[in-house]
């Protein structure tokens, strides 16, 4: 019964992204943002980090979104950014303004505020569509973790993420992770209040099987950072937070602040890539370090600790 809400059919959604992202690009309603990239060092790991040709059209994008409270790119969304139907809840569209080719928004067809919690059917649009494309999938749970848009989204970037190296840069962090016996762990290499799950990449084979287990890490993520107690008791968020997730991991990291300096930071941060949007933006993030300003933006131990005592998560 529960296989009933996915509608896409297997073997189909990498045909579609390569054939609808040519067509776009055609139309001109794909606009990919250029971007030069270094790497930059720092705690064992390389990090990427892209510099930003012309941020002008996503800057308009936003500042049209902030302008027109009512506005929302996904009701109706734009018929050339189609790539598939995910499923009875979801929909696939390629990222209008990426950095990344082939980024991928997992949207909900009905609005869902994108500070609510995600559900089963967020999950198993995630795992139909990772059982698809090897990726890096992320959710960017409210606008101090860096949304921008309002309607639920998830996203989804292919790997490898970097040219060389490895195929995320905070590899090494995830390697290190000390697992517990309820498969939650912490990697030492991270200065800043995190968790990360372990996931059966087997998922890939049965979605539905896989987002229900998912969910329930998800919940047990979210209990050891601190964002629920036994369990939600609202549909709405108690603080923001990001989610990283491919087919053997999923890493939650609560936020404090979006920015550090003028540096701002979302999910693809904590995967180990960075934007800047000019040259000095780049020259800070290489003199400031890319893992210390994700410290910055995060929840450090003793913030944790005290909220433990409040009771409050920052908002």
């Amino acid at each position: 019964m529960a296989y009933r809400n996915i509608t896409l059919q297997p073997g189909t959604l990498w045909k579609r992204v390569i054939e609808q992202s040519e067509k776009a690009l055609e139309l001109g309603a794909l606009q990919p943002i250029p971007t030069e990239y270094e790497f930059v060092e720092q705690e064992g790991m390389t990090f990427l980090v892209r510099i930003i040709s012309n941020l002008a059209r996503k800057e308009e994008a936003k500042k049209k979104s902030t302008e027109q409270k009512a506005f929302n790119p996904f009701l109706p969304y734009e018929e050339d950014l189609f790539v598939s139907d995910i499923s009875q809840t979801h929909l696939c569209l390629l990222n209008k303004y990426n950095v990344v080719d082939h980024h991928l928004l997992i949207i909900t067809r009905l609005f869902e505020d994108q500070d609510s919690w995600l559900t089963l059917e967020d999950f198993e649009a995630l795992w139909a569509t990772l059982a698809e494309i090897d990726g890096l999938a992320f959710y960017n749970g409210g606008r101090v973790a860096g949304s921008s848009q309002q309607h639920k989204h998830l996203q989804l970037v292919p790997l490898p993420l970097s040219p060389i190296g490895e195929k995320i840069p905070i590899y090494p962090a995830i390697a290190s992770t000390v697992f517990e016996p309820n498969l939650i762990g912490r990697s030492l290499y991270l200065p800043f209040i995190h968790a990360i799950a372990k996931l059966n990449p087997d998922g890939i084979n049965s979605p539905i099987d896989a987002a229900a287990t998912s969910l329930a890490l998800y919940y047990q993520l979210l209990k050891s950072v601190g964002l629920i107690e036994d369990e939600i008791k609202s549909p709405k968020q108690t603080g923001p937070y990001n989610l990283l997730a491919t087919r053997e991991w999923m890493m939650i990291i609560p936020r404090r602040q979006e920015l550090f300096q003028s540096i701002s930071v979302n999910s693809l941060g904590f995967a180990g890539a960075l934007l800047a949007k000019n040259s000095e933006q780049m020259q800070f993030i290489k003199d400031y370090g890319p893992l210390t300003i994700l410290k910055e933006v995060s929840l450090n131990r003793q913030e944790a600790l005290l909220q433990e005592k409040t009771g409050k998560m920052t908002q």
